[in-house]
C-alpha cells in the first residue's frame, strides 16, 4: 500500500510574528473578508508538491538535505487580493535573493521528481484569508514584519473534522554557503 501525503516545502512564520500578524489582520480587515487562516498555519510556501508517496517523499527529503543556502532576512511589507482564487495575502515588496534561490532550487528538484510545478512565476506570500470572493479593501502600506529565515521544512497538509492543519515532517537549517 502506497499511502499518499499532500506535501509542500515552506517556511513557518516565527510564533511572535504570527501573533502580531493575526492581531493586525483582526484590526485591519472586516470580519466578512473571508475565512481567516489559523495562526499555527501561517507559512510561506516554497514549492507545492501535491500528493506524494513514501518513496518520492524520501527522495525529495534527500535532495532538500543537500541544499546549501545562506540564511536571509524576510520582510513582509506588502498585501494583496487575488479575486479569482479568493486569497488575501501578505508578502515582501522585494523578495530577497536567498528566498528566490531557495524556492527555485526546491521547485526545480520537485519538477525533476515528477511533482507538477505551476508555470506561473513564484510569488512569495503568506495567505491571510481564503474564500475572499468579494472586493477587499487593502490597508495602507504602513506595516512591516521582518524576521531571519534560518530553516525551511517539508510540511504535510492534514484535513480532518472540517479543518486543515500543517505538520512539519522534516526541516533543514540554512547554512552559510561554502566557496
Amino acid at each position: 500500500m502506497n499511502e499518499q501525503k499532500r506535501l509542500f516545502f515552506g517556511i513557518a512564520l516565527p510564533a511572535s510574528s504570527s501573533q502580531e500578524v493575526i492581531a493586525w489582520r483582526a484590526a485591519t480587515f472586516a470580519e466578512e473578508t473571508g475565512r481567516p487562516i489559523a495562526a499555527a498555519n501561517l507559512h510561506l510556501t516554497l514549492a507545492f508538491l501535491g500528493d506524494v508517496g513514501a518513496e518520492k517523499q524520501r527522495a525529495l527529503q534527500q535532495m532538500a538535505g543537500r541544499i546549501r543556502q545562506s540564511p536571509f532576512t524576510l520582510t513582509l511589507d506588502d498585501a494583496g487580493h487575488w479575486p479569482r482564487s479568493g486569497v488575501v495575502w501578505l508578502g515582501p515588496k522585494q523578495a530577497p535573493r536567498g528566498l528566490l534561490q531557495l524556492a527555485g532550487l526546491l521547485r526545480s528538484q520537485a519538477a525533476r521528481s515528477g511533482c507538477y510545478q505551476s508555470p506561473l512565476p513564484f510569488h512569495p506570500h503568506v495567505t491571510l484569508f481564503r474564500n475572499a470572493l468579494q472586493p477587499v479593501a487593502l490597508p495602507p502600506r504602513n506595516f512591516s514584519w521582518q524576521f531571519r529565515v534560518e530553516r525551511f521544512a517539508l510540511f504535510e497538509s492534514l484535513f480532518s473534522q472540517g479543518r486543515t492543519r500543517y505538520r512539519a515532517l522534516a526541516s533543514w537549517e540554512l547554512q552559510q554557503e561554502s566557496l
